[in-house]
């Protein structure tokens, strides 16, 4: 392959991988933004207290219903422990807990743009200070 042709071939691939951390720091600080209708009832830096949510400082990869501290309502409990929550079902979840765990005790009826999800799983990913 001629060196023009493999520039071809190869610039958008590069270009991909270059431009990826940007966007998924871009992703994380709109989720900081979106994060701010959570923030009444959810914590999420790192020893934080319980609010009316649990604090979310660490919750990708955590089993559901298992916050230390906080007291979960019969439903969570009985079903959160077979969920892990992870960008699947975080997503899932935010679009409408009532759907995920019914009786579960968070009154929010949800996310309903994929985009804003997201970038809110982005941001609790990144881990807080």
């Amino acid at each position: 392959m001629e060196k023009p042709a493999m520039l071809k071939v190869l610039a958008p691939i590069v270009a991909a991988v270059v431009l990826a951390s940007p966007a998924q720091a871009q992703d994380a600080a709109a989720g900081k933004r979106a994060f701010l209708k959570c923030v009444a009832c959810h914590s999420v830096a790192k020893g934080a207290p319980n609010k009316i949510g649990p604090n979310l400082f660490g919750v990708v990869g955590r089993k559901a219903g298992t916050a230390p501290g906080f007291r979960y309502s019969a439903a969570m409990k009985a079903k959160g422990a077979a969920i892990v929550w992870n960008p699947a079902t975080l997503d899932k979840w935010l679009a409408r807990p009532s759907a995920v765990i019914p009786g579960t005790s968070m009154a929010f009826a949800g996310v309903p743009n994929a985009a804003e999800r997201a970038s809110i799983i982005a941001y609790l990913k990144k881990p807080v200070p």
